[in-house]
C-alpha cells in the first residue's frame, strides 16, 4: 500500500491543456491527408473524363476517316469506269475514222486511174487532166471571148494548179485571154467562177493597171503569155482559151 501511495503520490496531474495540444496537430495531419486523397480523387476523374473524351473522339475521327475513304474509292472507281468508257468510245471512233480512210483512198484511187485515162473531148478540143480547152482560132475583147466559150458549154479557162500552167504555156501560141477581172473591185482578182485568186503568175511587176498611162486605160482583164499573166484593157482583140470538163 505503501508503494501505491508513493507512486499515486509521485504521479503529476494531467493538464487539459497539454491533452488538448496533442490532439490537434493529429487532427490537422488527419485534414491535410485527406484533403490530398481529395485532390488525387479528382484528378483522376478528370483524367479519366479527358481519356474518355479523347477515345471518344479518336473512335469518331478513325470512323470518319473510313467513311472519307470510302467514298474517295468509291469516286475514283466512278472515274476509272467513265474513263474506260471514254477510251472504249474512242476506239470506236478511231476504227471507224480508219475505216472512213480506207474507203476514201479506195475512191481516190479509183477517181485517180479515171483521170488517167483517156477522156473523149469534142473535135478541136484538148485533153488535159479532167478537162477539155479550146485555143479560139478568133480575136475578140474578153467578154465576146467569155461569151464564146459559154455558147460552147464552157468558160474562159480557170488556172488552179502548177501543172495546168505548164500545160497552157505549151498549149497555147501567142498571148489569150483567161476567166481572170477585178472588174468588181479594183485590185481584187477573181475567176469567173467566183473563186478568189490563190495561186498566181504574174509576170514581173504586173498587175499595174497600165503603169497610170491614160493610152492604155483601166486594165481589168487577165491575158497568159509565155511569161506569165499581164493586165490589159477588157476591149483589147485576143485570142482566148475556153474550159470545160471532160
Amino acid at each position: 500500500m505503501e508503494e501505491i501511495y508513493a507512486n499515486i503520490k509521485d504521479a503529476k496531474p494531467v493538464n487539459p491543456k497539454s491533452s488538448t495540444n496533442q490532439t490537434g496537430p493529429r487532427s490537422s495531419q488527419r485534414t491535410f491527408h485527406g484533403a490530398v486523397v481529395l485532390s488525387l480523387g479528382l484528378i483522376s476523374v478528370f483524367l479519366l473524363a479527358g481519356f474518355i473524351s479523347l477515345s471518344v473522339q479518336y473512335r469518331s475521327l478513325v470512323r470518319d476517316s473510313a467513311t472519307g475513304l470510302s467514298a474517295i474509292k468509291a469516286n475514283l472507281t466512278e472515274h476509272l469506269q467513265i474513263s474506260d468508257n471514254k477510251l472504249s468510245s474512242l476506239a470506236e471512233d478511231r476504227d471507224q475514222l480508219n475505216a472512213s480512210l480506207i474507203k476514201m483512198t479506195e475512191e481516190l484511187d479509183r477517181l485517180q486511174t479515171l483521170s488517167k485515162q483517156k477522156t473523149t473531148c469534142p473535135t478541136g478540143w484538148t485533153n488535159f487532166s479532167c478537162s477539155c480547152y479550146l485555143f479560139s482560132d478568133e480575136s475578140g475583147s474578153w467578154d465576146q471571148g467569155r461569151e464564146n466559150c459559154r455558147a460552147r458549154g464552157a468558160d474562159l479557162v480557170v488556172i488552179d494548179s502548177p501543172k495546168e500552167q505548164e500545160f497552157l504555156l505549151r498549149f497555147t501560141s501567142g498571148s489569150a485571154w483567161i476567166g481572170l477581172s477585178d472588174r468588181d473591185e479594183e485590185g481584187t482578182w477573181k475567176w469567173v467562177n467566183k473563186t478568189p485568186l490563190n495561186l498566181v503568175y504574174w509576170e514581173k511587176i504586173q498587175p499595174d493597171n497600165g503603169g497610170g498611162d491614160p493610152q492604155w486605160g483601166e486594165e481589168d482583164c487577165a491575158e497568159i503569155r509565155s511569161d506569165g499573166w499581164n493586165d490589159l484593157s477588157c476591149d483589147a482583140s485576143l485570142r482566148w482559151i475556153c474550159e470545160k470538163l471532160s
